[in-house]
């Protein structure tokens, strides 16, 4: 055997060890096939956008009975909040206990009428990325539109300003950047699940592609 072909099966082995390990620390709070992380690796498509507070907006449209736009110092006046949770990226890593603070997404979207027929939503990103949820997916307890975590403002590879924080689905659903909701009566794809990501993405199911 070339050291080429021993390196090959002692590195999936060594992963192996490493989940096992981590199974044991973690128990179920680990979904199959993940691996914990003590850093927070940092994944996005395209550049980091250059955002200005003076004219940052989140604007809420769609089916919706009038259109709202926050400002910053809007979204900083509604009641703040906090939440403790386990991330999870499709590619294969959990960052355990985050500490975040932010605005609950409940309390953003008693700002806006939705209309019925609203049951699906597309998170729209300043850089042009985009995401879709369901209605019921965003608005779950616990989620945030988080501008900070550990105790320290986000920082821009992380989402600064303000990022959108799912943990019940794989993480990038959880759009950085964020500045707009658009809320519709059925399920489209944002960006990467029209590259063949799943279109809910539970961990927990494994719905990494489609």
């Amino acid at each position: 055997m070339t050291a080429l072909g021993a390196a090959a099966i002692v590195r999936p082995m060594a992963l192996f060890q490493r989940r096992d390990r981590d199974r044991e620390v973690y128990g179920d709070r680990l979904p199959a096939g993940q691996k914990a992380t003590e850093g927070w690796p940092v994944l996005h498509y395209g550049s980091i956008p250059k955002i200005d507070l003076a004219t940052w907006r989140l604007e809420l449209s769609g089916l919706v009975e009038a259109p709202v736009s926050l400002t910053w110092e809007e979204l900083l006046a509604l009641p703040q909040a906090s939440a403790h949770n386990d991330i999870h990226c499709v590619t294969a890593w959990s960052k355990f206990d985050n500490d975040w603070s932010g605005v609950a997404v409940a309390d953003v979207l008693a700002r806006v009428r939705l209309r019925p027929e609203a049951t699906q939503v597309m998170i729209h990103s300043y850089g042009g990325y985009t995401t879709n949820l369901s209605l019921a997916d965003l608005s779950a307890a616990g989620n945030l539109f988080a501008h900070g975590h550990g105790g320290e403002p986000l920082t821009r590879e992380h989402g600064w300003p303000m990022r959108l924080v799912v943990p019940q689905l794989y993480f990038w659903k959880s759009a950085k950047w964020v500045r707009g909701l658009v809320f519709l009566d059925e399920e489209k794809p944002g960006f990467w699940e029209s590259y063949g990501y799943h279109i809910r993405g539970d961990p927990w199911k494994e719905e990494r592609y489609s």
